[in-house]
Order: C-alpha cells, then structure tokens, then sequence
C-alpha cells in the first residue's frame, strides 16, 4: 500500500479505508508509520518488516494470512517493494495462492519524472548506485542511458555521486529532485556539474534526492564509433579511456561502444 512520500495528505481515501480494516500493518519503521496513522486517528498493531528481518518475518507474515487475517504492507514513504524490502513476502503469498491486491498512490520516482521536463515515454530505474566511488563509476559506464535514467541517492553521497556522474557521463541534461512534496521541495536542472556546484555552494546538503539522467544526444558531424576510438588511440590515449570518452561524447554507454567496434573489427 502506497503513503505518502512527504505530505501527509498524499494518501488516497481507498488507502485509509483499507488502514482501518485490516487486522495489521507490517511496515519499516512502527514511529514513521505511527505518526501517519496518528494522523487520521487510525489505531491498529504494528509488526517491524525491514531489510534486516525480512526473510524470517516473511514466514511470520505469511502464518498470519493463512490463519485469515488481512494485513497491509507499506513502507516509511511511497510505493512499498520499489528500492525496499517486500518481494519476498508478496512472493511467498503468490506461491500459497494468497491474494496480493496493490494499492497505488505516491511514488518518489514518478513525481520527479512527471515534474523534470525530460522525456518520459521510456524510462529505466536504477534504484541507489553502489556506495563506492569507483564501483558506482563501472555501474556508471555500464548504464546504455537510451532513454531516461533515475537513480535514488542520500544526502551525504550526493555530492560524490554527481562527481562521478560527471567524471563519467559528461556534459549529459540532468535533474535533481529534492525533498519531493514537502516544505522545501526544489528541482535543479543542468549537468552534474553544474548542479553539484549549487549543492556545493551551500552550507549544508539536506533531503532526500532522486536524480534523473536524460538521454544522451550525439554531437552533429561526428566520426563513425570505429573512427573516434582510433583517433583517440593514435593520440595517445589508452585503448579502455578511449571507449569511454567516446561512450561520453555519444551518449552511450561504455559496453555499447565496445560492442560496436568489436563487431566490425
């Protein structure tokens, strides 16, 4: 069941009808939940269901919906299961033929599409990029980036992370979103440059951020795949830096660029 992702009136009125008649809700963290079911005066047992108990509360769960109990799931904010703890409950439900029925409502990643101003006919979903520099780079390169991109990340890596996008991505259209739907809500557009420079620039980084790549487009008169890595190479740049340089320039990724000139080797 989807809550709210920041204001507390972004739940549906089927959300809180179904809140009030279950016998239960398994949720991430039982303040968070608390204060929204305090909110609308909705009182109703708690049981923790997180990324750190998840495989054995599973099994708990699925004992008290064979025993008939209805149960929700949500998570702290937003559309549960989508870069949180979850499938493996729905999972075991579906495999004992109980009925999983979605409640939809708000999501981090579709308010920031629907509000960022870059196509959104397709778009892929990366959830939070490894925590090290130089693993988030090798996830960075193996992105293709053929349509939209957003990724989740936390406050104190955002900084690092739009390093990396701009070590690794260029000059590429991007959008921060920030704090979506609550008090200091604010979307900065341009390359990871110049965004990480506004973040920089302040005091302190605070919020919960989603950022969205936009699809790469390709300089007008440029040199066939094949010729642009050559040129690179007869300048003196180490075969691997060159595929990513050109990888860069094309909006493309790292893999597709190394595809392309190996298969016409």
């Amino acid at each position: 069941m989807a809550t709210p992702i920041g204001n507390l009136e972004d739940i549906t009125l089927r959300a809180l009808r179904i809140l009030k008649e279950v016998d239960r809700i398994a949720c991430e963290d039982t303040r968070q939940t608390g204060k929204l079911l305090n909110h609308y005066a909705i009182s109703k047992p708690l049981i923790s269901y997180h990324e750190h108990n998840e495989r054995e509360r599973a099994e708990e769960l699925i004992k008290l919906l064979e025993a008939g109990e209805n149960l929700a799931l949500v998570s702290d904010a937003g559309t549960p299961l989508i870069a949180d703890p979850g499938y493996r409950l729905v999972r075991l439900a579906r495999e004992r033929s109980i009925v999983v029925t979605p409640i939809p409502g708000a999501s981090a990643i579709l308010a920031a599409l629907s509000a960022s101003g870059l196509a959104t006919d397709a778009f892929t979903f990366r959830g939070f990029l490894p925590v090290k520099s130089g693993q988030r780079r090798r996830a960075l390169e193996e992105c293709a980036f053929a349509e939209t991109t957003v990724f989740y990340e936390a406050p104190h890596r955002i900084l690092e992370t739009l390093e990396d996008m701009q070590t690794v991505l260029g000059p590429r259209p991007l959008v921060l979103a920030r704090e979506i739907t609550k008090l200091h809500e604010e979307f900065l557009t341009g390359t990871a440059e110049e965004v990480r420079t506004v973040l920089a620039s302040r005091q302190a980084v605070k919020g919960e951020f989603v950022i969205l790549v936009g699809k790469g487009e390709p300089a007008p008169e440029v040199l066939p795949l094949r010729e642009a890595v050559a040129a690179l190479i007869s300048e003196g740049v180490p075969r691997m830096d060159a595929l990513k340089q050109v990888a860069r320039r094309y909006g493309l990724s790292k893999r597709e660029v190394y595809k392309q000139v190996d298969e016409r080797k």
